[in-house]
Formats: structure tokens, C-alpha cells, sequence
């Protein structure tokens, strides 16, 4: 606060830090997008998730948009507060959704503590989100064996070299270590205990087509007790 020069009165300000900041932003309660591309009829949508899924994955990937396989996972820490990241979905069939990380980073922590999760794909290009939900698992040894073996050279020697979520000095620090990794191993670098697949095992599915004035498609599988797909459509 300070003195307003009307008799002793004060009144509150911004800092001129804040008032330049404000006034360099762009005007973002004026940007909208209007959603044209796409309809998510009822009867167009498959019976199953996992098929609508698929349809809709192999349609970005017809497409050639930027990284399709891109998905965000969210994770809860043991204290409640979550928190998400971008991986790189490897494979998906009846048994649910895999990606590969390392074990001991924050997400691996984090599973450890709560195994669910919740995953989100955005295909900007399609004007549409696939969200899906359920518990997490690891997936057998033989099959992160299989896919660490199929990466790049230097990929496999970046599992070794990362302790993931770890503070380090500097850069350079990381790229001693890829060089130390890569004089003990060579060409044939085993797949380090701490780094693997997890597998999510979807109860939930959800997939959003953007519409005109805001009326989005929004349909939903839940899964039920005896196995079956509950479908639904709800109000966006």
C-alpha cells in the first residue's frame, strides 16, 4: 500500500514487476477454438473400448500426426498430491496399455505406493482426447526384456546412465555416466533391474470429439462385474 495524497488515505497497487508481466500477456480469455472435424455418433461408436480405441489410434497414425503414441499418465504420491507426465504408449491389446520407464522415478514411486493411474491421449490434428483409467501393473520380465533389447544402442545406455527424477550437478554429469555405461557394456548392455514396463488395466474409457459451440461428443465404457462394457454418453 501506499499514501494516496487524499488526505492520508491509502490504497493497494501492483508492483510494476506484476503490471509489466500482465500487460505483456496475450489476451487468452479470447482464445477459442471452434470444433469442426469430427461427430462421435452413439451407433458409430464400437462396442467394445478397446476396438474404438484402436480405430481411433490407427487413424493418427494414417494421419502422420506429431507422435500419436503420446499420452500423458497421472499418479498419486503417497501424500495425496498428484502429479503427471508424457510417455510413450509400446503396446496395448485385451490386457491393457504398456509403456516402459525407469522403476525408481517419481510415476515408478508413486505406483508403488497407489497402483492406479490414468492416462490421456490429445490428437490435437482430430480435435480428440481418449481418457482411460484402472490399476497398475509391471509387466513380466521376459517382456521388458524383450522390448530393452529392441531400442537403440544409445537409449539402452541412457536407461543405465539416468537416475530418473534424481537431482544432478549438470549435464555434463549425465553424459559421464552414458560415457561410463558405454565403456562397461559396449554393444550389449543387459537391461538394468530398476527399468521396465508397467502395464494399466483399464476399468475406464472415455473418448471426446470436439463439436460446434461446445457440444462435444462424450462417450464412456465402464466396466462391470461380470466382464461386460457398460457404454454411455454424457453431457460435455
Amino acid at each position: 500500500m501506499e499514501p494516496s495524497g487524499d488526505g492520508g488515505r491509502y490504497r493497494t497497487h501492483r508492483s510494476t514487476t506484476q503490471r509489466e508481466s500482465m500487460s505483456d500477456d496475450p489476451k487468452l480469455a479470447d482464445l477459442r477454438k471452434s470444433y469442426e472435424h469430427g461427430s462421435l455418433d452413439d451407433h458409430e461408436a464400437a462396442d467394445s473400448p478397446l476396438n474404438q480405441f484402436a480405430a481411433w489410434l490407427q487413424e493418427a497414425l494414417a494421419k502422420g500426426l506429431p507422435e500419436p503414441n503420446a499420452m500423458t499418465v497421472a499418479t498419486v504420491g503417497a501424500d495425496g498430491r498428484p502429479s503427471t507426465r508424457v510417455v510413450l504408449i509400446k503396446g496395448y491389446d485385451a490386457r491393457g496399455i504398456v509403456w516402459y520407464t525407469n522403476y525408481a522415478s517419481r510415476k515408478g514411486r508413486e505406483l508403488g505406493a497407489h497402483p492406479f493411474a490414468a492416462l490421456q491421449f490429445h490428437w490435437v490434428e482430430l480435435e480428440r482426447v481418449v481418457r482411460i483409467e484402472g490399476r497398475v501393473e509391471k509387466v513380466s520380465a521376459e517382456e521388458s526384456d524383450a522390448y530393452f533389447a529392441s531400442r537403440p544402442l544409445s537409449h539402452r545406455i541412457g536407461a543405465w546412465a539416468s537416475r530418473q527424477s534424481e537431482p544432478i550437478p549438470g549435464r555434463g554429469a549425465l553424459v559421464a555416466r552414458a560415457a561410463e555405461y558405454g565403456l562397461r557394456f559396449g554393444l550389449n548392455p543387459p537391461r538394468p533391474p530398476h527399468w521396465g514396463g508397467y502395464r494399466l488395466v483399464p476399468d475406464y474409457w472415455e473418448f471426446w470429439q470436439g463439436r460446434s459451440s461446445r457440444l462435444h461428443d462424450r462417450i464412456t465404457y465402464r466396466l462391470q462385474d461380470d466382464g461386460s462394457w457398460q457404454k454411455a454418453r454424457l453431457s460435455p
